[in-house]
């Protein structure tokens, strides 16, 4: 339930330009859905939006059925990779291609609900960064048990269910925030979400991850560098149409060499940098 002040923002349009990322291989079935969502979204919440879309050498008809979308919204960019390059090189590359003050990205298949996306881009009035989450936070009294609480919320069959189209990808999502979480020892409550940044901010980072790790490795990089992040609630919302690419097994072995290659680098040969923990609010 909204707030009477959080109604006055969510009936005002946000005054400072934002970009809306995407990325998509082999989505036909879904990108001129996504695309007219996108613009409807945009339209609604900002004055000054573009929507940056890479598409990743599809080899079905992705990129005809966004450049003709694009006659219909001139604010639609589309980049074209000349192969497939993964999703990894291709959020990079719509990183590079914003041209706005502030960015956020969103899935092709709209895997993220973002009914309140007028209140998360105030935020970033107040923080350098928005984080999206799929689960509460834990709370228990004692703060010794909570590590084992929360451990059990996450692979309950609830949480599960929430967080993915299958208990077999929730379970591979899980294991790769508990990797995460762990080896970089960054207390972020989801690593694979809807982020909002400062785009000057976020194309000034040396991304090094060639797969998935690539969202994980920003948020890390922010909060090594003092950033406050402000954790919202983002729901997970279930695919209904084309193939999801993410927990396939050429994806999942980018992504644990991507978690292994740079936790050596950066925690075992401390190559790194000057470390200043950031603040993250939930």
């Amino acid at each position: 339930m909204l707030l009477a002040s959080d109604q006055r923002i969510s009936n005002d349009k946000f005054k400072h330009s934002v970009s809306l990322l995407c990325w998509a291989y082999n989505e036909e079935e879904s990108i001129e859905e996504f695309l007219e969502k996108a613009t409807k979204m945009m339209e609604q919440t900002v004055d000054d939006y573009e929507i940056v879309l890479v598409e990743d050498g599809s080899t079905d008809s992705t990129y005809k059925i966004a450049k003709t979308f694009q006659t219909r919204n001139p604010k639609l960019k589309v980049y074209k990779n000349k192969k497939n390059l993964n999703t990894g090189i291709s959020s990079r590359r719509a990183i590079k291609k914003a041209t706005k003050e502030y960015c956020f990205w969103q899935t092709v298949d709209w895997g993220y609900d973002l009914k309140n996306l007028r209140q998360y881009l105030e935020y970033l009035k107040d923080y350098d960064i928005v984080q999206g989450v799929r689960r509460n936070p834990v709370k228990v009294r004692i703060g010794i048990l909570k590590p084992f609480v929360a451990l059990l919320k996450l692979f309950g069959m609830k949480h599960l269910t929430r967080r993915s189209d299958t208990i077999y990808k929730a379970i591979i999502s899980l294991i790769n925030y508990i990797l995460i979480r762990v080896l970089f020892r960054v207390p972020l409550s989801d690593f694979q979400n809807v982020t909002f940044y400062s785009s000057k901010w976020l194309q000034s980072i040396n991304f090094e991850a060639i797969g998935p790790f690539a969202n994980p490795e920003g948020l890390i990089k922010s909060y090594w560098s003092g950033m406050s992040i402000k954790e919202v609630p983002i729901s997970f919302i279930p695919r209904e149409k084309g193939v999801a690419t993410g927990t396939r097994f050429n994806s999942i072995i980018r992504s644990i060499y991507d978690i292994i290659r740079l936790w050596f680098k950066w925690v075992i040969l401390r190559k790194r940098g000057r470390i200043s923990k950031g603040r993250i609010d939930r």
